[in-house]
């Protein structure tokens, strides 16, 4: 059965019999959890456990938001409570070699923690850049202002994800530092051209353009495309991600259920459709929702089947190491921020 362009959430820790239908019967690329969906470690791996037997599909991703900080969606006592990317940050100040190892053993060891769960895929690292009155949706979560900083730390998390066997999804493409309202709550604008973007904001995700996945930001660049959010903009898509940055990877929505877009949901789905996503990303586990997305975007095929291969084939690493010493390694490094 072919697989349909969109990532699924769901409602609570386990799947009922109508959930492990639909997904049998819809075959989403995808799963993404939440908090509601974890209370346990043998509670989450049966969770993804029972969506892959669902859909048929042992190497089905399994998405998640754990960025540490105050996005850690599965935590204390059940696994370790990492410091946020801003700290990271913080110790590149003082010393860029040991920050760059900081950001790769943090996304390492929290990519090991998601393997031993079932989760096969994190969105991280966050490579926008908050400026000075900006909302603070992300705040410490990035890990900094400096282009050069957020390029040589993103890269190091990018490549701690890989080594631990998760797949990384850079976000929130092209910036969301700009934006002064929470998308979550209503749709940021912002006002700057695609030549003060490109000398900033677009620098760390050109040099993550190698990234298999990415994520878009539910944000209106006014002298882009006024009347669109990227998310639903077919020439910011096109002309500011994949030409300007290069990025060729599995492009996802934001979430679209954020209150940042408007319509109702069939033409919300297909706008992002038709704009040039690659996958639609819908997280509240509304299972009535969830059938108007399914019914809404397309098979994969074509470009997007080649995209999604192509990322998938780079998330086959296993590790075999002193998971130990990485541990005892990366807090030694924290503990001078």
């Amino acid at each position: 059965m072919s697989l349909k362009s969109f990532i699924s959430g769901c409602l609570g820790p386990e799947l009922g019999a109508e959930d492990k239908a639909f997904f049998r019967d819809q075959q989403p690329v995808g799963l993404i959890l939440f908090a509601r969906n974890m209370d346990n470690a043998d509670q989450i791996r049966r969770l993804c456990a029972d969506f892959r037997e669902a859909v048929g599909r042992g190497d089905a991703p399994v998405f998640i938001d754990q960025e540490g900080g105050r996005v850690q969606r599965f935590g204390a006592p059940h696994v370790p409570v990492y410091p946020a990317a801003g700290t990271i940050g913080l110790l590149y100040e003082r010393d860029r070699a040991a920050a760059k190892r900081a950001a790769f053993l943090h996304a390492m060891l929290i990519g090991l923690d998601l393997r031993k769960l079932g989760l096969s895929a994190n969105c991280i690292p966050c490579l926008d850049m908050p400026v000075a009155g900006a909302s603070d949706i992300i705040g410490l979560r990035a890990y900094g202002s400096d282009p050069v900083l957020v390029s040589e730390l993103g890269r190091a998390a990018m490549d701690g994800c890989l080594a631990a066997g998760v797949m990384p999804v850079m976000k929130h493409m092209p910036g969301h530092g700009r934006a002064l309202v929470d998308s979550h709550l209503s749709l940021p604008e912002v006002r700057c051209s695609l030549e003060e973007l490109a000398q900033r904001d677009l620098l760390p995700f050109k040099a993550l353009r190698d990234c298999p996945m990415g994520m878009t930001a539910h944000i209106v660049f006014k002298q882009i495309d006024e009347d669109h959010p990227v998310t639903q903009s077919s020439y910011a898509i096109q002309r500011v991600i994949r030409d300007t940055i290069g990025f060729d990877g599995v492009l996802i929505s934001d979430d679209i259920s954020m209150k940042a877009l408007g319509g109702d949901l069939k033409s919300r789905v297909e706008k992002i459709v038709a704009a040039g996503c690659d996958l639609v990303l819908h997280c509240n586990g509304e299972l009535d929702e969830m059938q108007v997305v399914a019914s809404a975007v397309p098979e994969v095929s074509g470009k997007r089947a080649e995209r999604l291969e192509a990322a998938m084939q780079r998330n086959t690493q296993v590790f075999d190491g002193d998971e130990t010493g990485l541990r005892a390694e990366f807090d030694e490094l924290c503990a001078v921020v």
